[in-house]
């Protein structure tokens, strides 16, 4: 088995192998669930394997390795394996049957097992997990990659990679066939390799020194009216969030639960309240939040905050790298009234949209690697050891992700896929992370929390579906209202006649309205619990 080094990892993708430790694994996984054809449900699991084998070359991800840079000198780089039959297919795809009754609830405890478990460095770092024996007779499809080698959007065009639109697999060109030499692996000496990293060192803090003076000018644009408003008021520039039982140390073990909402109707309710299905979402998890830590007797009098992941990743961009960053949404669960709820998250995405649209080119995603392994691993060992985020004020309280995904069904190996639940990364300090997925005409919920510190995730699952039952009929009072108002419009006020009419003529034929469910209703998945 021949390796040959490819690239030096960013920063921001070096980071995510440096914070890793058993309490805190650092890949991004999905649960999928894949109605199998009646003749491939024994061979499923071969068929996956030999499907996977055609396509290694499609995603880089599939032959690539991590090594590590000598004492810490410079980020780690990526090695490929050249030889297919290099990567250890026993490995990469584990085969599990859950015992009777194979409810959903057994899969998804299996799934938070297996997310717990740390990935092999020495190998690719990837794994997938076949999971059978549910009672719908579905087949549960768990896939974990490290969090160095992609984020979300780059997690879908891996899933482009070998996934197809028909059960019928399309037809894949093999790989190029490279030169002997190319495959050699110099052997460098410690001098080279010293220089090497502070070359790489040096160009980053290039980097960084000639963005100083946009983001400088940006963020002083950005901070003028907050420093009015400081001085005018004298007032704090910068509120925390108030402290949850999220907001801890984690442990290694985990909890996972999963919701699933009918993407249309998301969208229609937040369309007729002014807002997009991103502000639908916020809503949904911020009632759910609330119904939850109410429940507990445990729900802080401030707003909660939610530390929502944002893409930097230009439209056509298909690098299978991080290019994101993070902002700071409030929820509004201190509002028993939806109503005010709603205004709160739309107020606050709003700012979140112009600071974002400001900052988008100038944030960075990379920073110098010299001593970078030793310094961030040492930094995050002693943040654990001292829990210093249960002693420090919490910046946000719960991690919440959208990703858009694919609007048409997706199949693998001739299998569809059904559902496409994510299962994402907690850290210190944030023990509770919920990521939706949109797939087909459902919005997906795969929500991972500390065992220790959120015991009961279950019931914030089922919370979600009355999340969505309060936006609905907020939605609905809207509808209502609107008409209300429309029938107390003075008759001497309405337009002529002829008027009238050409107007609805016009708009019969160039608008349709969405229509607003009249008995909402949501599910936690396909599979019985």
């Amino acid at each position: 088995m021949a390796n040959t080094t490819l690239s030096t990892l960013s920063g921001l993708d070096a980071t995510f192998l440096y914070l890793e430790t058993p309490e805190q694994p650092m890949h991004v996984s999905s649960l999928c669930l894949y109605e199998v054809p009646p003749k491939l449900k024994r061979s499923f699991s071969k068929a996956v394997v030999t499907h996977l084998k055609k396509r290694l070359h499609l995603a880089p991800i599939f032959t690539h390795v991590i090594e590590s840079a000598r004492f810490g000198l410079g980020h780690p780089s990526w090695q490929t394996v050249e030889a297919a039959d290099g990567i250890d297919f026993d490995y990469h795809v584990q085969r599990v049957s859950l015992p009777k009754p194979g409810t959903m609830r057994q899969l998804e405890a299996a799934v938070a097992e297996a997310h717990s478990r740390l990935l092999d460095r020495s190998h690719p770092l990837w794994q997938f997990t076949i999971f059978s024996g549910l009672s719908s007779g579905e087949i549960g499809f768990y896939a974990k990659v490290h969090h160095a080698a992609l984020d979300g959007k780059g997690g879908t065009v891996l899933a482009n990679s070998i996934l197809d639109l028909s059960a019928t697999p399309r037809e894949v060109p093999p790989p190029e066939v490279t030169p002997d030499a190319a495959t050699a692996k110099p052997d460098a000496k410690i001098g080279a390799m010293i220089g090497a990293a502070f070359s790489n060192s040096l160009a980053q803090y290039g980097k960084i020194i000639r963005a100083i003076p946009s983001v400088a000018g940006k963020v002083a644009e950005l901070a003028k009216p907050v420093l009015q408003k400081v001085i005018a008021t004298r007032s704090a520039p910068f509120k925390f969030a108030p402290r949850t039982p999220f907001n801890v140390n984690i442990s290694a073990t985990r909890n996972f639960v999963t919701a699933t909402l009918p993407f249309a109707e998301v969208r229609a309710a937040a369309k007729v309240l002014g807002g997009s299905v991103n502000d639908g979402i916020l809503f949904v998890c911020s009632s759910a939040l609330r119904t939850y830590l109410k429940g507990l007797n445990d729900l802080p009098k401030r707003t909660l905050v939610a530390a929502m992941p944002v893409s930097l990743r230009e439209e056509n961009n298909q690098q299978l790298n991080n290019q994101a960053s993070m902002v700071l949404a409030e929820l509004g669960t201190h509002h028993g009234d939806a109503a005010k709820r709603w205004k709160a998250i739309l107020t606050s995405t709003s700012k979140v949209k112009e600071s974002l649209n400001s900052l988008k080119s100038v944030l960075p995603t990379d920073y110098p690697g010299l001593l970078a392994p030793v310094l961030v691993s040492r930094l995050n060992a002693l943040v654990a050891s001292s829990k210093l985020m249960e002693r420090m004020p919490a910046v946000a309280n719960v991690v919440i992700s959208n990703v858009p995904g694919p609007k048409v069904p997706l199949y693998l190996a001739g299998a569809e896929m059904k559902t496409f639940f994510p299962v994402s990364i907690i850290t210190h300090g944030l023990a509770l992370n919920i990521t939706v997925q949109t797939y087909c005409a459902n919005i997906d919920f795969g929500i991972i929390a500390c065992k220790v510190a959120v015991p009961d995730l279950n019931d914030l699952g089922t919370a979600i579906a009355g999340g969505f039952d309060e936006l609905v009929a907020l939605a609905q009072a809207k509808v209502a209202l609107d008409k209300e108002r429309d029938a107390a419009v003075p008759a001497e006020a309405a337009p002529a006649p002829a008027v009238k009419k050409r107007r609805a003529a016009k708009t019969s034929k160039t608008a349709k309205e969405e229509p607003i469910v009249t008995r909402p209703s949501s599910k936690r998945s396909s599979a019985s619990r």
